[in-house]
Order: C-alpha cells, then structure tokens, then sequence
C-alpha cells in the first residue's frame, strides 16, 4: 500500500472527523452556522454524519479499497456542496478555503487510490 494514501487518508479522516462531529451533536457553533447558510439543524447533523462516516470508509478504506472510494468521492461532492453553499450566501472567497481545499485533497486521494 501507498504511504501517500495512508498518510493523506487519516489526514482526511482527523478533518472530518473533527468538522462532522460538531455539525452530529448540534453544538452552539454548529447551530449558528447552520442558521447562517440556511440549512436546517436537522438536515446539518446529518452532513455531520455523513462526514463521520466518510471518515470511517477513508480509514476502513486502507484495507477494503472499494469503501476507500466511495468515501473519498463522497467528500469531494460534499465540499463542491460547502463551497456553493457559502458562495450562495454570499460569503467572502475565503470562506470556501476550507472546503476547497478538503475537496481537493479529497479528490487527490480518490485519484491514487485508482491509481494505486
């Protein structure tokens, strides 16, 4: 196995794990950002799921490949998803940053893992 994988697969999974928990248990910061983008609370815990479950395919994906992509490409449309929600805000570029740059190292991954 690719040390670039690995390494890059658990980086993801410590950043969504670390961004998708806040969003799953509705925390005070969670919330005002959800009101923000104008999502409702019920429907940003469960992008907070989905990004705690990609992360457990990213890191169960070092072992079975196939969960390894789903959830690598499942990350890139989730942060194409963030990066349109906050331009439909209208928040400054700099906002997207975070998203565009998960979704890049995302796709990265997706991408050697094929290649692998």
């Amino acid at each position: 196995m690719n040390v670039i994988i690995i390494i890059l697969s658990l980086l993801l999974a410590v950043a969504f794990i670390a961004t998708g928990w806040p969003k799953a248990v509705a925390n005070s910061t969670a919330q005002s950002q959800a009101e923000h983008l104008g999502v409702p609370m019920n429907g940003y815990r469960v992008l907070g799921f989905v990004e705690l479950a990609a992360a457990l395919g990213l890191i169960l994906g070092l072992w079975w490949r196939p969960i390894g992509l789903i959830a690598a490409g499942g990350l890139v449309v989730l942060m194409v998803g963030a990066t349109v929600a906050h331009r439909r805000v209208d928040d400054p570029p700099s906002a997207a940053v975070p998203a565009l740059v998960l979704g890049a190292a995302a796709l990265l991954d997706f991408i050697l893992i094929v290649t692998r």
